[in-house]
């Protein structure tokens, strides 16, 4: 999506809410992305501003096409909101698609791709 290297590892929005688990931080101010997401101005940005950056992320418009992508950190270009998550992203090179399509994983292809999330998370860690 945003970057054409090949290293980047590109999964499907049911891993990320599996695997990093966000959830819906007590001094949001907004009830946006199904209650999980922190909006992009006023008290929720400074909110993010305050939290660490490693359990950041960023929802983004795709640009080119109708889907959306969650992003490691804190962007400003096309952002949709922040979503904070319970384990850290540690700046691994990994992108997940919200298919415009709105389809899920089945439970087989959620499992392979969380597999090889968690592979790519702790080779990255060693």
């Amino acid at each position: 999506m945003c970057n054409s290297h090949s290293d980047i590892l590109k999964l499907h929005e049911d891993t990320f809410y599996e695997f990093f688990r966000p959830y819906h931080h007590k001094s949001s101010n907004h009830d946006i992305w199904g209650g999980l997401g922190l909006e992009t101005f006023g008290e929720d940005l400074e909110l993010v501003k305050q939290l660490p950056v490693t359990h950041i992320w960023t929802v983004v418009d795709g640009g080119d096409d109708a889907d959306q992508w969650i992003l490691t950190g804190i962007h400003t270009v096309n952002r949709v909101c922040y979503l904070v998550t319970e384990i850290a992203h540690d700046w691994q090179e990994v992108e997940f698609r919200i298919p415009s399509r709105g389809y899920a994983l089945t439970r087989l292809g959620l499992r392979r791709q969380v597999n090889k999330l968690s592979s790519y998370m702790n080779f990255a860690k060693a």
